[in-house]
């Protein structure tokens, strides 16, 4: 598949690649590969510091587009979820009202993919 929007999913020293034909496909492919996880994580200590499993990825899962569409979902280890776009600086997408992680990367990708059209 030439276009369209490649999933890459990292859980552990584990990662599985698919390719999906639109946006939607991709976010549903992740949405379904991030529920079959239980990260019941732990705290974990680290020299003097204790990270809380909040603070901890237990599973990533990232999407790339067409015109340079980049982001992704943390499955953070007491379960919840955190939306990202970009690269190699990655920023935080804040669900807006009734939105879930899932759609608030749908919303921020589909942003991204109609300005580098323009």
């Amino acid at each position: 598949m030439a276009a369209g929007f490649r999933l890459t999913v990292r859980v552990g020293p584990k990662v599985e690649r698919s390719s999906h034909p639109t946006l939607d496909a991709a976010l549903e492919a992740l949405d379904e590969r991030l529920a079959a996880e239980r990260p019941a994580r732990r705290p974990v200590r680290l020299l003097a510091r204790e990270i809380a499993p909040v603070r901890q990825v237990a599973a990533r899962g990232e999407i790339a587009g067409p015109g340079g569409a980049r982001g992704g979902i943390d499955l953070r280890g007491d379960g919840s979820r955190e939306a990202w776009t970009g690269r190699w600086r990655r920023t935080v997408v804040t669900p807006g009202d009734g939105e879930d992680a899932v759609a608030a990367l749908g919303r921020a990708l589909a942003q991204t993919g109609s300005s580098a059209a323009s």
